[in-house]
């Protein structure tokens, strides 16, 4: 199949025959290059708006920003992390490892793959600009509950729901071509059950995007109505209700959790077996429990929601169903740690980012586990204890999975050895400040302290410098991940090509199991 486009065939000279490469390209592994950067540019600058309101919040009064600023930065600093930097960053993983998994020669629509890439930069450049619009970019949390985002909203916001509705086209395209290439484009002999569990978890989220992404853009077009139409769809004075906003919101949002975190399961479920010499323990359960948590993910929305009045049968429904989305998550982690349990393992960069991610995100898991019992949560809503939990889920969680895989499969992608000492000065410096910096919220949560304020009371200053801290320690410490990362493309030692075999301090090689990509245990050995 040539998938080539006609500007490929071209040949171009000078100072424009890079940029036509990478702006006209089709190849899978350019795109997934594309992806990766443009997530890690978008996650240092989420990450410099975090380090903002940390500094804010170093100690008790108002020292650095205004309120209304530190509202923008929140706002932003959600957005951006959610929808630029996780979530790119793993459709960056897909386009380089899947087709390559799979057999493939590349994605299945690779025009619609070039495309997809880029309406993201268009979309966040759109949203970026408001910082510098009259009345500022829009203040009203990631989650934009109406009617502070429509009534009350700066004008900024209808900028912000058009790069939404890009940001979604684009998430669109990537699923579409996604599922196509995996159920269309495997190897001859390669069933289903057979699939690397990255693809597995890969072709789950895939059909998790497209059922809601249209959800999302369908809040986001009711908010347009109700602020330029006319209508009243949130608007309680024209007989709307603003608590339908979060239902909707909520049926989109809550998968889309899950969106972020399935491909970090699969990256994990990788990288375990490798370094523990051994093949995954549980492969089919794997399986069906990624698909058990991708549709109970659908109907515990309004657990973000026990306190705006439900009915007790339907707080009692959501509580009871958030937890049993726990069963299949403790059955991942299960499986995991039996593929630890008498492994070989060795302690390499990625493996100390996939031990982490199973450890920390059990600890997200566990305070979801309180977050979800209804009475309790009256008590933790709106709080830093919140704040702790969906952090400890989505950065040691979704962060530290990417971390892991980039360094798992730099070799592959780069030709060259990563600095291994490097690395482990990333990883401890990462983990140190993730701990410090959202383990003493959940302290200041359970004694009452409210999020997304810029001043707060003198009882929690002490917690609140730890965690300022902290995130200072896990921002710069990302430097040292741009600096090896250039490093290594630049050169190191050449990788060769059973690059994990043969770990250091073994004196003994073990033969790659893997017939069709020499970086993955497949789930079953013939």
């Amino acid at each position: 199949m040539n998938t080539m486009t006609k500007v490929e065939h071209t040949e171009h000279h000078g100072p424009a025959a890079g940029i036509s490469r990478w702006f006209y390209t089709t190849n899978h592994k350019d795109i997934g290059t594309l992806y990766l950067w443009f997530s890690f540019a978008m996650f240092l600058t989420g990450g410099c708006m975090a380090l903002m309101i940390r500094a804010e919040l170093f100690q008790p009064g108002l020292q650095l920003i205004q309120p209304d600023f530190f509202n923008q930065m929140t706002t932003m600093h959600g957005l951006i992390m959610v929808f630029g930097a996780v979530m790119p960053a793993f459709v960056g993983l897909a386009n380089w490892m899947l087709p390559m998994m799979v057999g493939a020669p590349d994605m299945a629509l690779p025009r619609m793959n070039n495309w997809s890439f880029w309406i993201l930069p268009f979309a966040f450049a759109m949203m970026l600009s408001t910082l510098f619009m009259d009345g500022g970019a829009p203040n009203f949390g990631w989650t934009f509950y109406a009617p502070l985002s429509t009534t009350y909203a700066p004008p900024s916001v209808t900028y912000f729901i058009f790069a939404v509705h890009m940001m979604g086209i684009s998430s669109i395209m990537g699923a579409i071509n996604i599922i196509a290439t995996i159920l269309n484009m495997r190897a001859p002999g390669m069933t289903m059950m057979k699939l690397p569990l990255f693809v597995w978890t890969w072709l789950i989220t895939a059909f998790l995007l497209i059922a809601v992404m249209p959800v999302l853009a369908g809040v986001v077009t009711m908010m347009l109505m109700d602020i330029h139409f006319g209508t009243s769809f949130f608007n309680a004075a024209g007989g709307g209700d603003p608590v339908l906003f979060q239902h909707v919101f909520w049926f989109f949002g809550h998968p889309e959790v899950y969106i972020m975190i399935l491909p970090a399961f699969g990256i994990v479920s990788e990288i375990i077996p490798t370094f523990a010499r051994k093949r995954l323990f549980g492969y089919s359960s794997m399986v069906y429990a990624t698909s058990s948590i991708a549709f109970l993910s659908f109907i515990v929305w309004a657990h973000h929601m026990f306190t705006v009045g439900l009915p007790l049968m339907g707080e009692l429904f959501f509580m009871y169903a958030t937890m049993l989305i726990a069963v299949p998550t403790g059955v991942k982690v299960f499986n995991w740690v039996a593929t630890m349990f008498r492994g070989s393992m060795t302690f390499e960069t990625p493996m100390l980012f996939a031990v982490a991610f199973v450890v920390l995100f059990t600890i997200g898991g566990f305070s979801g586990l309180m977050l979800a019992i209804a009475p309790a949560d009256f008590q933790y809503h709106d709080t830093y204890f919140v704040v702790a939990h969906f952090h400890y889920v989505l950065v040691p969680g979704a962060v530290f999975a990417i971390m892991a895989g980039v360094y798992y499969w730099l070799p592959k992608w780069t030709g060259h050895y990563y600095p291994e000492t490097m690395g482990k000065v990333h990883f401890w410096c990462s983990f140190v400040g993730v701990n410090l910096t959202f383990f003493p919220m959940h302290f200041i949560g359970l004694a009452g302290m409210p999020r997304r304020i810029p001043d707060y009371a003198l009882q929690f200053a002490d917690f609140n410098m730890v965690a300022s801290i902290g995130a200072f320690i896990f921002g710069f410490s990302q430097l040292i991940f741009l600096v090896l990362i250039i490093k290594t493309i630049r050169g190191g030692s050449p990788a060769t090509p059973e690059v994990w075999d043969e770990p250091e301090g073994l004196e003994w090689t073990i033969p790659s199991p893997a017939p069709y990509h020499t970086f993955t245990t497949p789930p079953e050995v013939k």
